[in-house]
């Protein structure tokens, strides 16, 4: 494939349009795409929205259809140009705030658009269309239809959307593998300790305050992200924070200045890091280690653990306990508040089955040896998307014919 073989595209579809605007919504109904719809790049049905109608006549030339591409447009930069593609036979009315991509089959296949809407080779172009206002950025439809897409004949683009689909199948059954793992800690922590709200094997119990100590949130410093450094003292946010895995992407740093004015939260290895606003809400990880030395803000809690009587691998379970996560977020809801919040208070006065330490000590064993075959497992699997990475710039640059 040769340069000349880049078409606008324009030229590759049916229609590129915005969704139908209604603006009543409820719970019965047709459902219709929101801009969360698109997720992890799927369509996630249960981010679906639902229009107050009774008959979808009115909307017949809005319902999508098989190999419909849904592309963000209007989102935080780092959203636009999420794009998935539609493989369903429900009939879902296509909303406003994400673009409707209908390719053409005569030129284009939906899925090899759909991979070629996620490479980098069509990211590179979006910067170029976008613009930027106080709350947000977009591009449009016009701006969109300009940009190029390489067209290659049919049977290309089949070889090469079955090249994608296989090295996709591997990453997928890696991640089920991983996920298999996570589950079976979540299983052996029901067998030990059964559930932790109802406390069915009548562990005594006794309140954080008593099994901590520590438990603080800290503070942003003065200037907020404009004083953030490239390289320091780890400043640990709440985007940081997900149920038993820290997400090392926009962890912050701070300087050494900034650091001692957040002295009273310096975070110590094994602290269970507690998310304690937001929509992040009772998420929690133990920290790790190469990210010390470090701080938190103020959305951020440290959860000490006194290690003669609790360990950080039962509290972290304990906390991301899918029943114990329901206790806590009826928890940060009960003030009545907009933005859910656990405080520091409500902490102190949780009250945590105490189960004798021999048994902490064997679980935390347990997950010790489940996480090492997790670790090796995410290792292949970084391998496998760095293929997938070479596989799709090879495929939109005319390496594959």
């Amino acid at each position: 494939m040769t340069k000349t073989d880049m078409k606008e595209i324009e030229g590759a579809f049916k229609f590129i349009r915005n969704g139908k605007s209604i603006k009543q919504y409820g719970q019965e109904g047709y459902p219709i795409t929101r801009i969360e719809t698109i997720s992890n790049g799927q369509i996630d049905m249960s981010r679906l929205g639902y229009a107050d109608i009774h008959d979808t006549i009115l909307y017949e030339d809005y319902l999508l259809k098989k190999n419909d591409i849904l592309m963000s447009h209007i989102n935080s930069e780092s959203h636009l140009a999420k794009t998935a593609i539609y493989n369903f036979n429900d009939t879902i009315i296509h909303g406003m705030n994400l673009l409707c991509l209908r390719p053409k089959p005569e030129v284009l296949i939906g899925k090899y658009a759909f991979y070629y809407f996620n490479s980098k080779t069509f990211k590179r172009q979006i910067p170029k269309i976008i613009k930027k206002s106080v709350n947000q950025a977009s591009f449009t439809v016009t701006a969109l239809k300009k940009l190029k897409i390489p067209l290659p004949p049919l049977t290309t683009q089949k070889k090469i959307v079955a090249l994608l689909d296989g090295a996709q199948s591997l990453i997928d059954k890696r991640k089920a593998q991983i996920a298999l793992l996570d589950e079976l800690i979540k299983s052996t922590f029901y067998t030990m300790f059964g559930d932790p709200v109802t406390n069915p094997m009548g562990w005594e119990k006794k309140s954080l305050s008593i099994l901590t100590s520590k438990i603080g949130s800290g503070a942003t410093p003065r200037g907020g992200r404009e004083s953030y450094k490239n390289k320091g003292i780890s400043l640990i946010r709440s985007m940081n924070i997900y149920n038993n895995v820290f997400e090392y992407k926009d962890l912050a740093f701070i300087d050494n200045e900034q650091a001692g004015k957040l002295d009273n939260v310096t975070v110590e290895e094994n602290d269970v890091l507690f998310n304690i606003t937001g929509a992040s809400v009772a998420r929690a990880c133990i920290v790790p280690n190469c990210v010390l030395p470090a701080r938190v803000n103020q959305h951020v809690s440290i959860l000490r653990a006194k290690t003669n009587q609790l360990l950080s691998s039962y509290l972290v379970h304990l906390l991301t306990n899918d029943m114990y996560q329901q206790y806590l977020l009826k928890l940060g809801g009960a003030g009545g508040a907009t933005r859910e919040a656990i405080t520091k208070e409500q902490l102190l006065d949780l009250i945590i089955p105490l189960p004798p330490l021999t048994l902490q000590n064997q679980f935390a064993e347990k997950v010790q040896a489940i996480e090492a075959q997790k670790t090796k497992m995410q290792a292949g699997q970084k391998a496998m998307e760095e293929l997938f990475g070479s596989l799709m710039q090879r495929s939109f640059s005319g390496e594959i014919e």
